[in-house]
């Protein structure tokens, strides 16, 4: 077969289809050659090597006659000078850092050490989007699921189809809307390598695996074990088919490192590509280390400020894709010796794009080298920040620590004093729980980590979980115990769900899922990490709860809104109405969220004795009914809008521990 070339061109980067062949174009600053390798499907040998044209930092040609389907890499030759962090290796091959498809396998688990390190060229293939629109939810409506692919549906309980796999969230999406949710946000989903962990399980032996993803090979691929052939069509029609259920998809994406890790790592793609470029490098050659995996993305270097951009883009605009939440973005926020930046042009960047002006972007405004920057996101565009104050303040303040209160009211109200130069409470996205840490079962029932199963001898995971396990660690039969614990969980849940601002919950609190004190789950492919489907009828009560307060949450107007409370949509009490403490010993905080006729009495008592609290006259004439008081056995601890309670006059008695509601009604 013969293969005509021409001189190509060096936009558009990566391999794409053109009238006259398939042009290539890579780049490279500091290589002195590239050669670029094709093979048939599954082959080893390539039948064809050709040395690519130069312009400026460029490479590239055009070639014809190539078979519709084929694999590809790239050889690159060049100085190696380790100190100067220059690593070029001629006999490796590498992937294009633009292939939006891999050839590596569907098989979970099965790729050993390395994937396949060949980009896959296929012909782009019409995909039938019947119209897809997007659902465009306000950031004050928006209730985000945390979940990961593969967990979700890898349980035999779940009883679908297709385990594991895009396909599968298909199956249960009538079972999201029940929820009550309207995003999910999914862990990584881009390419990776899920064998690389070399820890086993010290008490079974058994592998661990990278099994949440964070440890990018590509950021164009979607990761093929998430399929069943072709994750591009597969997730496109996850899409779809959420945006017509009115659910939107958020990606967790994880620019701020690649899966190459330290020196001594593999060597895929962007290290023998030009290291010094792509990588945060210090005098000595050695990468920067913000993420805590080994190396850090030079972000804000023009290159790879446009990968990630193009990355962006391909996802929004050729997936559908919703938003984005940004893994450990403060790494980002670092120049190319890793010093903090104070305007990141890569920050700004994304904010300001107007391919990505409608999308939710949304920070996790930390790195794993101590750069805390949350709220300072306001001052850099249209960003949302992961609050890990709110999570961290809700804790303790739930768990009884002295001189909460205010900082907790504060949170409760959209963390104005965080916000208030964004004047608006979408800037934080409210959590209690996340992959990261316990889970919200774990969070009541563990003083401290218990992360043995990883392989690490409990060196991994943070120490500071802000826990209380409510007397005894772990299981526990004694029942006013097990009382207690379900009392905070649903404590929790309410502080949630009555906050300001966009909410984010986690995947299986919704019936109390336990990792039996794991904190960093990262490694386990099992029940520690899958939904459990079964434990949904074992645990109807608090999924009742959990389901109704999430409805409940949808049906207070006062909570969907983009500006901070002010004197006039609330007022705060105490034991005595209007008379709040915020003492440093004060464990009640109780406000009134105004509304003519929809009125709401909401309070919170972190003390271990009972309180009575003196309730505010009804504005409206009316008179106060709950609705919720988790102190009361269920199904009493929620009660449906058409069987109130019987109205309540002057005062309430709230148990120990306990979060209470009132409504106003005529």
């Amino acid at each position: 077969m013969d293969y005509p070339t021409r001189k190509g061109t060096p936009y558009p980067l990566g391999a794409t289809q053109q009238e006259s062949g398939v042009n290539f174009s890579i780049f490279s600053k500091n290589a002195s050659c590239i050669t670029l390798c094709l093979f048939a499907l599954k082959s080893e040998t390539p039948f064809l090597t050709l040395s690519l044209n130069k312009t400026g930092t460029y490479w590239h040609i055009q070639i014809e006659n190539l078979p519709n389907i084929f694999e590809y890499g790239y050889k690159i030759d060049g100085p190696r000078n380790e100190k100067k962090g220059d690593l070029f290796n001629p006999d490796q091959l590498l992937i294009d850092p633009y292939a939006t498809s891999l050839s590596d396998s569907t098989a979970w688990g099965k790729d050993g050490e390395a994937p396949s390190p060949k980009g896959c060229f296929i012909p782009k293939e019409p995909f039938d989007w019947e119209g897809d629109k997007a659902p465009n939810i306000p950031m004050e409506d928006l209730i985000i699921y945390e979940m990961h692919v593969r967990a979700f549906t890898q349980d035999p309980s779940s009883d679908v189809i297709n385990q594991g796999t895009f396909l599968g969230i298909i199956e249960k999406i009538p079972y999201l809307k029940s929820l009550g949710i309207n995003a999910i946000e999914l862990l990584p989903i881009h390419t990776f390598n899920e064998s690389e962990n070399k820890h086993v399980d010290p008490t079974t032996n058994h592998p661990l695996y990278n099994f949440w993803g964070y440890s990018t090979i590509n950021f164009f691929c979607p990761m093929k074990r998430y399929s069943l052939w072709d994750p591009i069509a597969e997730f496109k029609s996850l899409v779809k088919a959420l945006h017509k259920e009115k659910i939107e998809v958020i990606l967790d994406v994880v620019y701020n490192h690649t899966s190459e890790g330290p020196k001594g790592g593999p060597t895929y793609s962007f290290r023998g590509i030009d290291n010094r470029i792509y990588y945060q490098i210090d005098e000595n050659g050695d990468y920067c280390n913000s993420s805590g995996c080994g190396n850090a993305l030079s972000a804000n270097h023009p290159i790879v400020l446009r990968l990630i951009l193009d990355s962006l883009h391909y996802w929004a605009n050729e997936m559908h894709v919703d938003g984005f939440r940004f893994d450990l973005i403060s790494a980002l926020t670092r120049d190319p010796d890793g010093n903090p930046l104070k305007t990141p042009p890569i920050i700004e960047a994304i904010a300001h794009d107007p391919q990505l002006s409608n999308k939710k972007l949304i920070a996790e405004a930390w790195d794993a080298d101590g750069l805390y920057q949350v709220g300072q996101f306001q001052a850099w565009g249209n960003w949302s920040e992961w609050n890990g104050l709110y999570r961290d303040v809700v804790r303790a303040f739930i768990k009884g620590t002295d001189a909460t209160a205010p900082s907790f009211a504060n949170s409760l109200c959209g963390s104005e004093r965080l916000y208030e130069k964004s004047h608006t409470p979408n800037s934080s996205v409210n959590f209690i729980t996340c992959h990261d840490g316990f889970s919200l079962r774990d969070l009541v029932s563990y003083q401290n980590k218990h992360n043995f199963a990883n392989g690490e001898k409990n060196q991994d995971g943070t120490n500071q979980n802000l826990s209380w396990n409510c007397g005894v660690e772990g299981p526990s039969s004694d029942p006013h115990i097990s009382a207690l614990r379900d009392r905070q969980m649903r404590n929790f849940h309410v502080a949630l769900m009555v906050s300001l601002g966009p909410v984010m919950l986690l995947m299986g609190d919704e019936y109390g899922h336990t990792k039996n004190g794991n904190n960093n789950s990262y490694c386990q492919d099992n029940p520690l990490n899958y939904f459990l489907w079964d434990h949904l009828e074992k645990e109807t009560h608090f999924f009742r709860f959990y389901k109704g307060m999430i409805q409940l949450r949808k049906q207070i107007k006062q909570l969907q809104r983009t500006q901070f409370f002010t004197q006039e949509d609330v007022d705060w009490h105490g034991k005595t109405a209007s008379a709040p403490d915020w003492s440093s010993t004060s464990r009640l905080v109780a406000y009134r969220l105004k509304g003519e006729g929809n009125a709401f009495y909401i309070a919170f008592n972190a003390h271990f004795e009972k309180v009575t609290l003196q309730l505010p006259a009804p504005l409206a004439g009316g008179k106060w009914h709950r609705i919720v008081d988790t102190g009361q056995i269920p199904p009493f601890d929620l009660i449906e809008e058409e069987g109130l309670q019987p109205e309540l006059l002057h005062s309430y008695e709230m148990q120990p521990y306990s979060a209470l509601i009132l409504k106003e009604r005529a």
